[in-house]
């Protein structure tokens, strides 16, 4: 006689248990995602930048943040060459006359034209000037161009001197320790105990108003987040292979450090300085903002944006939209790339 229970229990393994079991192996995400990945494993490893820049790809913020960046670096730099150059897209007369420094906007940024700016307020966005004028008749479209010049110049130069003198007090401090370590340290935590915009506040009376003074005031200040980032990297790296086969082939210390320590550790720097930027950036407004940065009749989205708060009450928004909308912008764009390249080469956040 057949056995009916036999037959019960291979229907419940065939239809009940293995096939949640199965089920269970199943890989759940989206169909592209798994193909990557095994196109990826069937490939050759990638190098460093290469693997970051593949993961920083699936990152749409940061995308969307380098977008932003290349755009107000490319208006920055076109207005640059505008300004040693001395051309100008529609000169006026007075600038054609003085020879005056160029500029890429359609507007002399400075030009007074008090035809435009009726009762002294200013007139609204129209196709002429489409962001507006201001209680002067200045274009607020050309001044907000030339703005974008000062702050790139200001994040860079600012960046590069806090960088600068990061890498040389950093890999020093990091690799020797001992005395030195805690000498450079405690000059750091110095910097760090003091209130940032104080600080530069502080620097720049005693500087002096001028552009030039506001990116040495904001650089000076910011050598010790550096210095403190490449410490912190080189204490990791300088007890590796490499680096005690290059110190018993009598390599020196100075040639250990630059050479074989700090190309190694450059990885978090790179963060650290699209992060700088945008901080810089801010502080240029905040200081100008302030009256103590860039000085009338310069252009400034923090100059621009004190003179529209002056005038806010009488309903002219576009005074203050548009400089706070460039200022924000760029500053959420090198801070948002700046977490996507974190998150990129962060070896924890990979996966």
């Amino acid at each position: 006689m057949p056995d009916w229970d036999e037959h019960k229990q291979e229907d419940r393994e065939s239809y009940g248990s293995a096939w949640v079991t199965e089920a269970d192996t199943v890989d759940a995400r989206r169909t592209e995602e798994f193909a990557e990945e095994v196109v990826e494993e069937q490939t050759k490893p990638l190098g460093l930048w290469a693997d970051t820049w593949r993961r920083l790809k699936r990152n749409r913020v940061a995308l969307v943040g380098l977008g932003i960046i290349i755009v107000f670096l490319t208006v920055g730099m076109v207005e640059t060459i505008f300004y040693q150059a001395h051309w100008h897209v529609r000169a006026s007369s007075e600038a054609t006359a003085s020879h005056s420094a160029g500029y890429l906007a359609p507007y002399d940024p400075n030009a007074v034209n008090y035809a435009l700016s009726p009762q002294g307020l200013g007139s609204p966005p129209s196709w002429s000037h489409p962001f507006g004028t201001d209680y002067l008749g200045r274009d607020i479209f050309s001044r907000t161009l030339v703005a974008t010049r000062v702050a790139m110049l200001v994040g860079i130069i600012a960046v590069a001197i806090a960088l600068t003198l990061g890498l040389l007090l950093g890999p020093v401090s990091g690799y020797y320790g001992g005395a030195i370590d805690s000498v450079i340290m405690r000059a750091a935590d110095i910097f760090f105990a003091f209130p940032y915009i104080l600080f530069v506040l502080l620097i720049m009376s005693v500087l002096g108003q001028g552009f030039q003074n506001v990116f040495i005031a904001i650089g000076v200040l910011g050598w010790a987040t550096f210095a403190r980032v490449v410490r912190g990297q080189i204490l990791s790296v300088k007890s590796m292979e490499y680096v005690e086969a290059a110190r018993a082939q009598g390599a020196s210390d100075l040639r250990i450090i630059f050479r074989h320590v700090l190309p190694n550790s450059m990885a978090p720097v790179y963060v650290a300085v699209a992060m700088a930027i945008g901080g810089a950036i801010a502080t240029e407004a905040a200081l100008s903002y302030l009256g103590i940065g860039i000085q009338p009749p310069g252009s400034s989205w923090g100059l621009m944006i004190s003179d529209a708060v002056n005038y806010l009450a009488g309903g002219n928004w576009w005074w203050l939209l548009f400089p706070s909308l460039a200022l924000v912008t760029t500053v959420f764009g090198f801070i948002s790339f700046g977490n996507g390249l974190r998150d990129a080469t962060d070896p924890k956040l990979k996966e």
